[in-house]
């Protein structure tokens, strides 16, 4: 589950960006296209806190998608 998450986040981080990057060529640079840069900055940080593994070589979405 906790990949699906994490994929459907960054296709969403992606869409953001291409938003940012066609609202910025119509109507030029305007508070609305930082505000979409900047969500899917943090969409991407939020990814890589989940993903990039410690020092112990384990990260938060391997130790969520265990079963118990």
């Amino acid at each position: 589950m906790t990949s699906a998450l994490l994929s459907i986040a960054m296709i969403a981080g992606f869409a953001l960006l291409w938003g940012a990057w066609r609202l910025w060529k119509r109507d030029g640079l305007g508070q609305k296209v930082w505000l979409m840069i900047a969500a899917a900055l943090v969409l991407f940080v939020n990814i890589a806190i989940w993903t990039v593994p410690d020092e112990q070589g384990r990260s938060l979405a391997e130790s969520t998608d265990q079963p118990n």
